[in-house]
């Protein structure tokens, strides 16, 4: 009896709520999974896993594809990756000036700590989305 093949490539999907993202097939993916970044590659075990702000990655044709997400879940199976994101912005077309001044609000709220006013959990992840945002636009820089 014949081995089974694992398949080369990985369809993937990126929606948002507002569009479809990215339907690609892909040679591998990196998710900003919750315990950590997860790399995936073709037959892959099966998992789902939820997303926190961060860099996605994947390769397709030999080329690396940036993208910036920000919460949401990721399933995992041996041929295809399905990614239902918050928000996914691909790296060129993030507004780098924008995501720097979210990033100083950010911080600025977070050195108000003793301040009642400021929801602190809040201000936290308004930082990582900006930081995620810059290091995705700063890939297309590499």
């Amino acid at each position: 009896m014949a081995e089974p093949t694992l398949p080369t490539e990985i369809h993937l999907d990126i929606v948002t709520p507002d569009r479809l993202v990215a339907h690609d097939s892909v040679t591998s993916v990196t998710i900003p999974g919750k315990d950590g970044y997860l790399g995936i590659l073709p037959g892959h075990a099966p998992l789902l896993t939820e997303l926190v702000a961060g860099e996605l990655v994947y390769t397709r044709e030999g080329t690396k594809q940036f993208l910036a997400v920000n919460w949401g879940f990721a399933e995992v199976l041996p041929d295809r990756v399905i990614v239902l994101a918050q928000s996914a912005e691909r790296a060129e077309e993030i507004d780098v000036g924008r995501a720097e001044k979210a990033k100083v609000r950010a911080e600025e709220r977070l050195k108000r700590f003793t301040d009642p006013q400021v929801d602190m959990e809040r201000a936290r992840e308004a930082l990582r989305r900006a930081m995620a945002r810059l290091e995705t636009a700063q890939a297309l820089k590499k």
